[in-house]
């Protein structure tokens, strides 16, 4: 999925002699009222109805358009923050987090409807509990959160087009159900192994960040977060 407002639409940092120049979100301007970031925030508020449509009255293909619509909404923001120079320091936060939003709903819901065994929740909620640890790790060293990994929102795409198909196969019989179950764990699976792989990552960089500052040689290893007001270049993720 395009990432909205995020890395790929910031503006480069000039790096140090030698060093590559990759986009970090700290170099963004601190804008609010945009466009981009107002359906970011619209994508945010259909989380609730979206749970709401699942467990309420449990309206599968309502649900099923609130979510087409938040993915709509995730790439035409990314599109419009490039075509209208409308990035933003909180484009790029409000973005990875509603997404995440929308996963741990999807998944809680799902738990909750039998639609997916409670492993693959664990599994994926487990990965947003260590991030989580990850960023209070940063925060303790005095850096921002990472940029957000390709392999992430490679991951979200692919979940987001999981779980849509993942109710349909629930409600699905017949020759239906033989079509569009083996496609649903498809997406299911590959978004979950790419989401768990981008954790590591994020894990693997933190842990770099901590190398460095220990060894006294600070933002060595800083790839897509410097710390507040450095200014310092970000290296390219893995």
């Amino acid at each position: 999925m395009t990432s909205s407002q995020g890395p790929s639409a910031a503006v480069p940092v000039t790096p140090a002699a030698g060093t590559p120049v990759v986009s970090d979100r700290n170099a963004l301007p601190d804008r609010v009222w945009t466009v981009p970031n107002a359906l970011s925030v619209l994508r945010l508020l259909g989380v609730p109805l979206f749970l709401w449509l699942l467990l309420g009255p449990r309206e599968d293909g309502w649900a099923v358009v609130v979510l087409m619509v938040a993915g709509v909404s995730d790439w035409a923001d990314g599109k419009l923050a490039r075509v209208l120079g409308q990035s933003s320091r909180l484009g790029a936060l409000l973005d990875p987090a509603a997404d995440r939003l929308y996963i741990i709903a999807t998944l809680v819901a799902f738990v909750l409807r039998d639609v997916v065994p409670l492993w693959v929740v664990a599994v994926l909620v487990g990965r947003e509990v260590v991030l989580g640890l990850m960023l209070l790790v940063l925060r303790v060293y005095g850096y921002e959160p990472l940029q957000v990994h390709y392999l992430g929102k490679a991951a979200t795409f692919n979940l987001l087009y999981a779980f849509p198909l993942l109710l349909l196969a629930d409600d699905a019989t017949g020759a239906w159900l033989a079509w569009v179950q083996p496609v649903a764990w498809a997406f299911t699976i590959w978004g979950g192994a790419l989401y768990v792989l981008s954790g590591v990552f994020y894990v693997v960089q933190v842990a770099g960040i901590v190398r460095a500052e220990r060894a006294g040689t600070p933002g060595g290893t800083t790839p897509g977060g410097t710390r507040p007001g450095a200014g310092a270049p970000a290296r390219p993720a893995p």
